[in-house]
């Protein structure tokens, strides 16, 4: 396994804002392993009965542990999960914690009250292009076997997927939601992985998952909560020619899309849509970067990705497998002449050196990679 120093690095900077960190994220995404690999970190596993043993006294475990760090993984499996992290917040603030557990937990009423303004959020994408460098390996594998460590190291055949979708149907859904219909469920996991990048209207996923309309709105906002699929919606200021409705649903991993579509990145039309998978990817694992949102008119001008910044001009991205400086720009010509401030960008996986280009009226874009973006945007 490789270390994963641009997330090590989060836990800690989060732990300077606050004492309690809650790290989230799918099944498998290496949450274990990162917070084992942190220096000077207590490890307890809340699944074992010893250790939820020893935190059945919070108020005891917690004045025995003063001031060191600890990491309690799969703290859902304690019985009362927020009055320990209450407690360790409000009375032990020099102990250091980061907890991790179902993704599910965040969802629970009690979860959320006992803890508002308490703790950090920070969210574990799949591996961001620092996991990549660490790890070694190709672009195209990384697009291909998907940012779960395990199955990037070892590829990801498709009963892992299967096993995989098993699994959180079993541990993560039914632990809070106990949805009854598991084959339309699971049914709507594999369109929008499918579908992955595309514009989402329930009433096209009804009728094959054999749901009602608001059922399939209801077990989409299921998938959104567990970061299973992202929700991406319009950038728009109440212009007559925008959408503003419409969203788009990715899925949260190139390997998942890869194996239920039977795509490779050794295909330029496959690798443009798994390139772009990956710089939302990239730019959710950035702390800062805003709002992420698509904008597209009614006559079918676009731009991948807009970042709202509050108080500041969007931030327009597009993405592009190849260039050479002689793309067609239609959708950042446009969105620039609606919008004329702001940074644009054309994002590639090479771009040496990095360069600009005119747009429309006085504005610029900037041709880049995805390092050169990140350093723009932090």
């Amino acid at each position: 396994m490789f270390r994963r120093e641009h997330w090590a690095d989060s836990i800690e900077h989060a732990w300077e804002r606050r004492s309690l960190v809650w790290l989230t994220g799918v099944r498998r995404a290496g949450k274990t392993v990162l917070v084992k690999s942190l220096p000077d970190v207590r490890y307890l596993d809340c699944e074992l009965p010893s250790v939820r043993r020893a935190l059945a006294d919070p108020e005891s475990f917690l004045a025995a542990t003063r001031g060191q760090r600890l990491a309690l993984d799969e703290v859902h499996r304690l019985p009362d999960p927020a009055e320990l992290l209450k407690i360790a917040t409000d009375h032990f603030p020099d102990t250091h914690i980061v907890a991790t557990g179902s993704s599910t937990l965040q969802a629970a009423d009690r979860f959320r009250d006992s803890l508002a303004g308490r703790k950090e959020e920070l969210w574990l994408t799949p591996m961001n292009e620092a996991d990549r460098a660490a790890a070694g390996g190709s672009l195209e594998q990384r697009l291909e076997r998907g940012g779960l460590p395990a199955s990037y190291l070892a590829g990801l055949p498709e009963s892992d997927v299967q096993e995989w979708l098993d699994a959180y149907w079993s541990r993560d859904i039914q632990e809070l939601f106990r949805l009854e219909r598991r084959s339309s469920f699971q049914r709507l996991v594999e369109m929008v992985l499918a579908r992955s990048g595309g514009i989402f209207e329930a009433t096209a996923f009804a009728g094959p998952i054999e749901a009602s309309r608001p059922t399939v709105s209801n077990y989409l906002s299921v998938l959104e909560l567990t970061k299973v699929a992202h929700v991406i919606t319009p950038y728009s200021r109440n212009r007559s020619n925008e959408l503003t409705r419409a969203p788009k649903v990715y899925g949260f991993d190139t390997g998942f899309v890869c194996v239920l579509n039977g795509w490779t990145a050794s295909r330029p039309d496959d690798a443009g849509v798994l390139w772009e998978h990956y710089v939302l990817n990239e730019l959710q694992s950035t702390p800062g970067v805003g709002k992420i949102q698509y904008w597209r008119t009614t006559k079918g001008a676009e731009v991948d990705f807009v970042l709202d910044r509050r108080g500041r001009p969007p931030i327009a991205i597009e993405c592009k497998w190849r260039v050479d400086g002689r793309e067609s720009l239609g959708g950042l010509n446009a969105f620039r002449r609606a919008y004329r401030e702001g940074a644009s960008f054309v994002v590639a996986p090479v771009v040496e050196p990095s360069f600009d280009r005119g747009l429309a009226g006085k504005a610029r874009v900037r041709y880049t990679d995805l390092t050169g973006v990140v350093q723009s945007l932090t």
